[in-house]
C-alpha cells in the first residue's frame, strides 16, 4: 500500500466513522466541537515514523530527519519508548525461559534496549559528563561534547547508568513486571523531552538541537500526557506520581546546570536527562515491587 493509497483509506474512515450518530448528533459534529476534526490522521502516522526513525534503528523513517520535521514528531517521542521497552522486556523473557539468571536476563534486556536505541541516549550521557567534567569554559566544554572520543567521566556515567538499570531489572521479581517497567521507564523518560526543548533555549547556533527549535507547546504538552498516562499504567498511580517528581526534580537541576555551563541544551543534555529517567523509574519499580 502506497502512501496515497493510505492517505485515501483513512479519510474514508474518519468520514464513516464522523457520519456515526451519538444521541441526536453526528460524532463528527461533536468532535469538531472538540477540534478534533483538525486531526490529520496521516500526519501523525509520518510523526511516528519520523520519531521512530530518529529514536530508534529501525528502518522505518520517510527519509531525511531534519530539525523541523522532528520539533513536529516530538509529540511521539513516548510512544517510542513503549515499543523499545516491549522489546527489551521481550529480550529478558526470553532469557528467563532459557534459565539464565535475573541478573544475565537483564543484562540482555538493558543490551536490547541498548541496541535499538544504537547507543542515542546513551551517547548523550557519556559527552555530557565528559563536557561538564573535564571543561573549564563555555567554550572548552562545548568542545569536549562536540568530541567523539570518550573520557574517564563519559565512561563512569555509562557504567553507573548500566548497572543501576541492570541490577533494579534483576531485583524484580518475574519478566511481566520486568516488562511494564521497561514500558514505564523508556516512556517516561523520552515525555519529557520535548518540555525540556521548548523551556531550554539551546546552546549552539549549529546542530540537531538548534536546527529544531522548540516544540509546541501543545505538541510537549500531548507527549508528557501520553507519558504520564502510560507510566501509571505500567507502574501504578502511586509509583508514577513519584517518578514524576523525582524526574521533574532531576530536569530543573540538569537545566539549570546546563544554563549556568554553556547557556542552554544540546543533544547530549537530552539525551542525559532521558538516561536519567529511565534509571530513576527502573530505580523504583525495584524498591516498591
Amino acid at each position: 500500500m502506497d502512501r496515497d493509497e493510505l492517505q485515501a483509506r483513512l479519510r474514508k474512515w474518519k468520514a464513516e466513522l464522523g457520519d456515526l450518530r451519538l444521541g441526536d448528533r453526528r460524532l463528527g459534529d461533536k468532535a469538531a466541537d472538540l477540534g478534533l476534526d483538525r486531526i490529520n490522521p496521516a500526519a501523525l502516522i509520518t510523526d511516528l515514523r519520523v520519531a521512530l526513525a530518529f529514536f530508534t534503528r529501525l528502518p522505518v523513517g520517510p527519509g531525511a530527519i531534519g530539525g523541523v520535521t522532528l520539533a513536529r514528531a516530538a509529540w511521539a517521542a513516548p510512544l517510542v519508548g513503549v515499543l523499545v521497552g516491549a522489546l527489551a522486556g521481550l529480550a529478558y523473557w526470553i532469557g528467563w525461559r532459557l534459565n539464565f539468571p535475573p541478573f544475565v536476563c537483564a543484562t540482555l534486556a538493558v543490551g536490547a534496549g541498548v541496541l535499538l536505541t544504537g547507543c542515542l541516549h546513551e551517547d548523550g550521557l557519556a559527552d555530557m559528563a565528559d563536557g561538564f567534567g573535564g571543561g573549564d569554559t563555555r567554550e572548552r566544554v562545548l568542545e569536549i561534547m562536540h568530541d567523539g572520543r570518550i573520557g574517564a567521566f563519559g565512561a563512569c556515567a555509562l557504567i553507573f547508568a548500566l548497572v543501576l538499570r541492570i541490577g533494579a531489572l534483576a531485583d524484580l521479581p518475574n519478566p511481566t513486571l520486568v516488562t511494564w517497567a521497561l514500558i514505564g521507564a523508556h516512556t517516561a523518560a523520552r515525555a519529557g523531552l520535548p518540555l525540556l526543548m521548548r523551556l531550554v533555549p539551546p546552546a549552539r547556533t549549529d546542530g540537531l538541537s538548534a536546527d529544531a527549535g522548540a516544540p509546541s507547546g501543545e505538541r510537549a504538552g500531548v507527549a508528557l500526557l501520553i507519558g504520564v498516562v502510560l507510566l501509571a499504567v505500567a507502574v501504578g498511580a502511586r509509583n508514577a506520581l513519584i517518578a514524576v517528581v523525582l524526574i521533574g526534580l532531576a530536569g530543573v537541576m540538569i537545566a539549570t546546570i546546563a544554563r549556568r555551563r554553556i547557556g542552554g541544551q544540546t543533544g547530549d543534555v537530552l539525551g542525559a536527562f532521558e538516561q536519567v529517567g529511565e534509571c530513576l523509574v527502573l530505580l523504583i519499580a525495584a524498591a516498591r515491587f
